[in-house]
Parts: structure tokens; C-alpha cells; sequence
């Protein structure tokens, strides 16, 4: 007598012709219908009935899944959300960091020709300014000694 292993996989062909295609189009049409049964439940159920195999001994269709299975895959559909939220969020914030990169190497590329030209030197109120953009620059406070600026004076003088 043949064994049978506890799950056993048959394959069923779908030929190019007419009935073939006919037939797997409403299978295809009966599943989209109802989407708790899989092709394995719809095949097992044409057999029992082709069989003739009276309904009280047929098994009861599994219709509906456990909660674990329910809950496993509402987890997932929440895992797959969170993904699609999370690497939303990253792709701006590297859209956002890409922008700024580009802004600093632009104002970088402006200070090289400034610092490159030498026959201009600039001052801190010329540096304040750098595309289009102002910049507060910090100049330390200066204290006046009272001796130097008397001393100034005989120096304009002179």
C-alpha cells in the first residue's frame, strides 16, 4: 500500500487551449470572490464532489483562520506601514541633508575664489556678506587706552 508523507504537493497544468484558459480564468475569479480559500481548499473541494463522497463525511472547510494567524498578520500589515513611514521620513530628511551639502560646497567654492584672489583682501564686514545670505560676524570687543589715544593725536598731528 503507497505511504503518504504528511503533506504531499501535486501540481495541475494549465494548457494553452481554449478550456484550459476558460477553466483557470474562473478559478482565478471564484478565488478573487472569496479570498479566505486558496487554490489547494477549491481543488480538494472539486474532488469530494467529484469522488462522490457524501457530505457528512467530508471534512469542514477551514473558512475561517486562527486568531493567531489573524493577529500575525495584522502585525505585519503594521511592521509594513511603520517601514513605509520610517523610510519616508529618511529619504526627506537625506533630500533635506543633500540640499544643504550642496548650499555649504557652493558657499565653500565662493570663499576659495575670495581667499584665492590676492589682490583683495577682506575685511570682516566684506566676509558678512556670502551668497546672498548675511552672516553676523563677532568682532571682539576693543578697549580704548586712554594713553594711546593722547598719543594718536600727536601722531595725526606729526
Amino acid at each position: 500500500m503507497f505511504q503518504w508523507s504528511k503533506k504531499v504537493v501535486k501540481s495541475v497544468t494549465f494548457n494553452p487551449e481554449l478550456a484550459d484558459e476558460s477553466l483557470l480564468a474562473q478559478v482565478e475569479s471564484y478565488l478573487e470572490k472569496q479570498p479566505d480559500k486558496t487554490f489547494s481548499d477549491l481543488c480538494k473541494e472539486a474532488l469530494w464532489q467529484s469522488l462522490c463522497v457524501p457530505e457528512p463525511l467530508q471534512p469542514a472547510p477551514q473558512t475561517a483562520a486562527t486568531p493567531i494567524e489573524q493577529q500575525i498578520g495584522e502585525l505585519q500589515r503594521q511592521v509594513a506601514g511603520l517601514e513605509e513611514r520610517f523610510f519616508a521620513k529618511g529619504s526627506n530628511r537625506l533630500e533635506a541633508m543633500e540640499h544643504h551639502l550642496l548650499q555649504l560646497s557652493q558657499q565653500v567654492a565662493q570663499l576659495a575664489l575670495i581667499v584665492n584672489d590676492r589682490s583683495f583682501i577682506p575685511s570682516a564686514s566684506q566676509l558678512e556678506v556670502v551668497n546672498n545670505t548675511s552672516y553676523p560676524v563677532a568682532t571682539p570687543p576693543q578697549e580704548v587706552d586712554p594713553v594711546i589715544s593722547r598719543l594718536s593725536q600727536f601722531l595725526d598731528d606729526f
